[in-house]
């Protein structure tokens, strides 16, 4: 596998959450959490952040000197620009052919599970690798039709068929994949579970105080 470029993408303004990407969570800021863990993935050979915020700008001049930022241009920064199209602005600043997307808003991300799916990747010939959560509960559609089970056969919860939700902490994939088929999942594309806590993504005020309750639990277990 040649050189990993780890792109993470954050907005100065955040409509859900005022501020999120720098608001203090736990010990630090926000954005240093997924950035610290990047960090300490030995298999990461450069980190980008793409972003318009002086504020992030400046913290991580700071903190962290060895980290790759370029500044948004102002016709990527609303809210309705699709994430290909930053990331393709993106790989034209970097040389490596694997790309690593992830987001600030996965506080809870392990360096173990970005180093598992880099493995997956180099070592199973595939175009592609994100992370999903397991859902196993009995789901149905809009029409009140049964997706994933039969009403007449109450199977336990854990005996369904799995589902997976794609929870967008993680991708990894090939250089040119979105130019070629305008995705970051491929057609031969592999799946890394994640335990839901760790996929823990901030979209709104309770999300923010929920991962972060979870956080300082964490750092109270031995």
């Amino acid at each position: 596998m040649s050189g990993v470029a780890a792109l993470v993408p954050m907005r100065h303004n955040s409509e859900r959450v005022p501020g999120k990407n720098y608001r203090m969570f736990g010990d630090a800021p926000l954005f240093h959490h997924v950035v610290r863990t990047l960090l300490a993935v030995p298999e990461i050979t450069e980190i980008i952040i793409d972003t318009d915020s002086p504020t992030v700008q400046e913290q991580c001049a700071e903190a962290f000197p060895t980290v790759k930022v370029i500044q948004r241009p102002e016709h990527l920064t609303a809210g309705e620009i699709p994430m290909n199209t930053i990331i393709e602005h993106d790989l034209a600043q970097t040389d490596a052919e694997v790309v690593l997307q992830t987001h600030s808003t996965n506080p809870l991300l392990k360096a173990e599970t970005v180093s598992r799916a880099l493995d997956i990747y180099r070592t199973e010939s595939c175009d592609s690798v994100f992370t999903v959560t397991r859902l196993q509960q009995r789901l149905w559609d809009q029409d009140t039709k049964p997706v994933n089970h039969d009403p007449k056969v109450l199977l336990r919860t854990q005996d369904l068929a799995p589902l997976y939700i794609e929870n967008s902490c993680l991708f990894v994939f090939e250089r040119n994949l979105i130019a070629q088929t305008g995705n970051r999942i491929g057609p031969n594309a592999r799946m890394v579970e994640m335990d839901p806590i760790e996929a823990m993504d901030i979209d709104e005020e309770p999300d923010f105080l929920l991962a972060e309750a979870a956080w300082r639990m964490q750092q109270e277990t031995p």
